[in-house]
C-alpha cells in the first residue's frame, strides 16, 4: 500500500481525544441533511431520527464484531411505501411495516450466511434492481416539485416559494460540482442552510416553535404497546416487505464501495451476513422507537475515502453526538421550521440522484437493451411502478407501486427465456474473486 492510499487511522484505531468530536462531528454533518430530509417528508419527528440513526449505528457496529466503519441514516427508498401506509394505517401502520421490513434483511442474512449469494442474484439481478431503483426517485418526482413550486398554506403555486427552492437547489449543486474536502461531501446540509438563510429573507420563516421549545426535550417517539397497539395487516406488509430487497442489493453495492475504499474484503470479513443483519436490525430499532428505516450512507463513506480516517472509534461518537441532538428540542424544532419549499429544492436533486443511480447500475453492469428480454423487463417495472398500478385483492389487501413492480420483475426476471448464467452474473457484479462468497 503506497503513502497516498495508507490509513492516518485503521478501522480498529483510536483518535486522539482532543480530535475524537472533530472527526465525528465530519460524520454527523455529512449525515445530517438526508436523514433529517426523510422525517420531514413523511411527518414523523426528525428528532427521533438521529435517535434511531445514533442507536442503529452502534448496533451495526456491534454486530459487526467493530470491522465496518459505515455509519446508517434514514433511507429514502422507504418514503413513498411510508406515505402509503400512514394513509392506510397512520404512523404506527408505518412502524410495524418497517420492522417486517428488517425482519427480511434478517432472513435474507440467514440465506446468505447458509447458501451465499447466488440465489440473491437469481432474483434480484441488475435488469431488475436498476429499474426499481429508478421507479423509487422518479415515483417521488411530483412531492418535490410541489414542495417547490406550492405554498403549504394555500396549496397554490408561489413564486416566492419556488424562487427559494431554486435558490436552494442552485448553492446544493454549486457545493456538489466545485467545493473540494469536507464541503463537497455535505452539498444538502450546504444548500439547507444556505436556503433556509434566503427563505429568511424572503419572509417564510417562522421561528415561534424554536422560541417556545426547550433546550432539552424528549422526541416524540412511537412505541409499540406503550403509545400504541400494533395490528398487523397482509396490505402492510405487501407494501413495505419487497422495498428491503431493493435496499439489500444497495447495501451490496455500498459494501463493494466501502471494501475498496478501506482495503479491506468486508462481504469475507466479517461477512456480508453480518452487515445486512446489522442493518436490518437498525431498521427494526428505529421501528420501535418512531424512526424512519435506515441504510448504510454513500455520503460517510466519502468522508471516510477523503479523510482516510476509517476508525470505528470515529463512527460511533458521530451516532453518541446524533442521539444528543435528537435530544436538543431547540435543535430539531429549528428543523421543523425549514420551509417546505427548502427541502422541496434539495429533494429535486436528491430524488433525481436516486433514479440515477439505478441508471447508472445498468450501466455499469453493462446490460444491453439490445436484448429484448432486457428491454422488456425494464419497461414493465418503469410503466408498472411509476404510473401507481395496483392489484386489489380484496377490500384490505393490495399491492402496489413500487412493490407491485418488483414483484412482476422478479417473475418476469424468472420465467423469460435468456437469463444469463449465474456464474457469469456473479462475476460481473462482484469480480471473479468474490465468486458466491458465502461470507
Amino acid at each position: 500500500m503506497n503513502n497516498e492510499n495508507r490509513p492516518i487511522l485503521d478501522v480498529n484505531e483510536k483518535p486522539p481525544i482532543h480530535q475524537w468530536l472533530t472527526l465525528s462531528l465530519q460524520h454527523l454533518f455529512a449525515m445530517f441533511g438526508a436523514t433529517v430530509l426523510v422525517p420531514f417528508l413523511v411527518e414523523l419527528d426528525p428528532g427521533v431520527a438521529l435517535v434511531s440513526s445514533g442507536l442503529a449505528t452502534i448496533a451495526y457496529l456491534i454486530i459487526t464484531k467493530g470491522q465496518i466503519p459505515a455509519y446508517l441514516g434514514s433511507s429514502f427508498a422507504f418514503i413513498s411505501p411510508i406515505i402509503a401506509v400512514k394513509a392506510f394505517g397512520g404512523p404506527e401502520a408505518a412502524m410495524l411495516g418497517s420492522f417486517l421490513a428488517g425482519l427480511v434483511y434478517g432472513a435474507v442474512a440467514l440465506l446468505i450466511k447458509t447458501s451465499g449469494l447466488k440465489w440473491l442474484m437469481r432474483i434480484m439481478p441488475p435488469v431488475v434492481v436498476g429499474p426499481v431503483i429508478i421507479v423509487i426517485g422518479l415515483g417521488l418526482a411530483n412531492v418535490a416539485v410541489g414542495m417547490a413550486m406550492n405554498d403549504p398554506v394555500t396549496g397554490k403555486y408561489s413564486l416566492t416559494h419556488f424562487s427559494v427552492a431554486l435558490f436552494t437547489l442552485a448553492v446544493t449543486i454549486v457545493c456538489s460540482l466545485f467545493f473540494r474536502g469536507i464541503l463537497g461531501i455535505i452539498p444538502i446540509l450546504a444548500g439547507i442552510v444556505s436556503g433556509f438563510a434566503f427563505a429568511y429573507f424572503r419572509g417564510i420563516v417562522d421561528f415561534t416553535k424554536v422560541i417556545k421549545a426547550d433546550v432539552i426535550q424528549s422526541p416524540d417517539f412511537i412505541v409499540p404497546f406503550v403509545t400504541y397497539t400494533p395490528d398487523f395487516s397482509w396490505t402492510i406488509a405487501l407494501i413495505m416487505m419487497p422495498v428491503a430487497t431493493v435496499t439489500i442489493a444497495e447495501h451490496i453495492g455500498h459494501q463493494l464501495v466501502l471494501s475498496k475504499v478501506v482495503g479491506r474484503n468486508f462481504l469475507e470479513k466479517p461477512g456480508l451476513h453480518r452487515s445486512i443483519l446489522g442493518d436490518g436490525v437498525g431498521v427494526m430499532i428505529g421501528s420501535l422507537i418512531g424512526g424512519p428505516p435506515v441504510t448504510t450512507y454513500g455520503e460517510n463513506i466519502g468522508v471516510l475515502a477523503i479523510t482516510r480516517i476509517y476508525s470505528v472509534y470515529v463512527i460511533a461518537g458521530a451516532a453518541v453526538t446524533a442521539i444528543c441532538f435528537g435530544f436538543l428540542g431547540k435543535v430539531t424544532a429549528l428543523i421543523s421550521t425549514i420551509p417546505s419549499a427548502v427541502m422541496g429544492g434539495v429533494s429535486i436533486l436528491l430524488f433525481g440522484i436516486i433514479a440515477s443511480s439505478g441508471l447508472r447500475m445498468l450501466v455499469d453492469n453493462k446490460i444491453d437493451f439490445g436484448n429484448k428480454r432486457n428491454l422488456i423487463i425494464s419497461s414493465v417495472i418503469l410503466v408498472t411502478g411509476i404510473g401507481g398500478a395496483a392489484l386489489k385483492l380484496s377490500d384490505n389487501l393490495q399491492i402496489a407501486g413500487m412493490a407491485l413492480a418488483t414483484l412482476i420483475g422478479v417473475i418476469l426476471n424468472l420465467v423469460l427465456p435468456g437469463r444469463e448464467d449465474d456464474d457469469e452474473l456473479m462475476n460481473k457484479m462482484f469480480g471473479e474473486s468474490n465468486n458466491d462468497t458465502a461470507a
